[in-house]
C-alpha cells in the first residue's frame, strides 16, 4: 500500500487505515533491521535531511532508515555554515535541494514551515518538527510502541504529562490516539495546558479530556504515561522557565501502586522528568521508542516514495 499523500505535515493528513498500514509496514521492516543486511527497497534514493533546530534522535533514525532501505543521505545540520546564513529565503533552499534529493526532512522552529516547504517543492516534504505545530513521524513511532506493547490501541486509558503547551509532539499525538480512545488525561503545571483550540477540537469530536495537575491520583488507572520535558527554549524568559522546572518527576517509589502494565514513554531527550532508576523497571519504553522510530520511518519513506 501506498500513501494517498504526497507529503507527511501532520498525522491529520493520514487516515486511520493510512496510519495502521504504516504501523504494520514498520512490524515488517524490523526483519530488514534485524538482518544486518541493507534492503534494497530504495537504492539509489536520497534523503536530504535539513534541520534548521538541533536533533539527534530524528534526524540520525532518518538517516538509519534510509541506509538500511539501500538508498543514502545527505544532511545540513548546521545551518550556520549554510547559505541560510547569507539570508536564503526557506523557499530558496528548498527550491535548491529539491534537485539533489528524491525527498526532505524538514525541522524547522517555524509553525507552518513544512507546509509552505511542500507548496514549493517537487519531490515529497517530511515534516520532522516544526515548532511548537506538529511532529507526525514523532506520533507514528509513538503509536507503533503502544501498539506493541499493549497489543493493541483501542481503549486504553492514557495520559500525558508535562509541557502540553509547547509539545509539539503532544499536540500530535492527542489527535491520533483519540481516533482509538474516548479519553484522555492531560496534566501539566498552570501555564502549560493542552492548547485550548485542541482542547476544544477533540470534545467537539465527542471525546473525554481531562485536565487536571494531580498526577498521583490518575496515575493507578493508567496504562500509558507519556512524559514530555519542560521546554525550556521554548519560554520567553528563563523566569517564566524556572517556575515550572522540575514540578514533576517520576521515581520508582511514584510507581508502586501502578498496573504491571503500565508503559511509560517520552520522546526524549529528558531533563529530569524520569529518574534514571526508572530504566531497569518494566515500565520504560522510552529506549524502545528509539527502535520503532527507525522502523516507522522506513515505513513511511518506502511509502511516500512508492506513491
Amino acid at each position: 500500500m501506498s500513501l494517498s499523500v504526497k507529503n507527511l505535515i501532520s498525522i491529520a493528513d493520514l487516515s486511520t487505515e493510512e496510519i495502521i498500514a504504516i504501523l504494520d509496514r514498520a512490524d515488517k521492516m524490523e526483519t530488514i533491521v534485524k538482518s544486518g543486511k541493507p534492503s534494497k527497497l530504495l537504492g539509489g534514493k536520497i534523503l536530504a535531511a535539513l534541520f534548521y533546530e538541533p536533533s539527534t534522535r530524528t534526524r540520525l533514525s532518518f538517516e538509519s532508515a534510509m541506509a538500511r532501505l539501500g538508498g543514502s543521505s545527505i544532511t545540513v545540520a548546521d545551518i550556520g555554515a549554510s547559505s541560510v546564513a547569507k539570508g536564503e529565503s526557506l523557499a530558496d533552499t528548498i527550491r535548491t535541494i529539491e534537485n539533489y534529493a528524491d525527498v526532505i526532512v524538514l525541522r524547522h522552529p517555524q509553525e507552518g514551515a513544512a507546509q509552505w516547504s511542500s507548496e514549493v517543492a517537487r519531490i515529497p516534504v517530511i515534516n520532522a518538527g516544526d515548532g511548537a505545530g506538529r511532529h507526525p513521524t514523532q506520533t507514528l513511532l509513538d503509536l507503533s510502541v503502544i501498539r506493541r506493547s499493549q497489543g493493541k490501541l483501542e481503549n486504553l486509558n492514557i495520559a500525558m504529562l508535562g509541557d502540553l503547551r509547547f509539545g509539539r509532539t503532544v499536540h500530535s499525538l492527542s489527535y491520533a490516539i483519540t481516533r482509538f480512545t474516548d479519553r484522555l488525561y492531560c496534566i501539566s503545571p498552570e501555564g502549560l495546558e493542552l492548547p485550548a483550540e485542541i482542547a476544544m477540537d477533540l470534545r467537539e469530536m465527542g471525546k473525554e479530556v481531562i485536565e487536571t495537575t494531580d498526577l498521583q491520583k490518575i496515575l493507578p488507572e493508567l496504562d500509558v504515561l507519556y512524559v514530555t520535558r519542560i521546554q525550556k527554549e521554548r519560554f520567553p524568559t528563563p523566569a517564566d522557565y524556572e517556575k515550572v522546572s522540575g514540578i514533576y518527576r517520576i521515581d520508582n517509589e511514584l510507581l508502586k501502586d501502578v498496573k504491571p502494565t503500565l508503559d511509560i514513554l517520552h520522546p526524549l531527550p529528558r531533563v529530569e522528568e524520569i529518574a534514571p532508576e526508572v530504566d531497569s523497571t518494566p515500565y520504560a519504553r522510552y529506549f524502545i521508542q528509539m527502535f520503532h522510530g527507525v522502523l516507522v520511518r522506513m515505513a513511511i519513506l518506502t511509502m511516500l516514495l512508492e506513491a
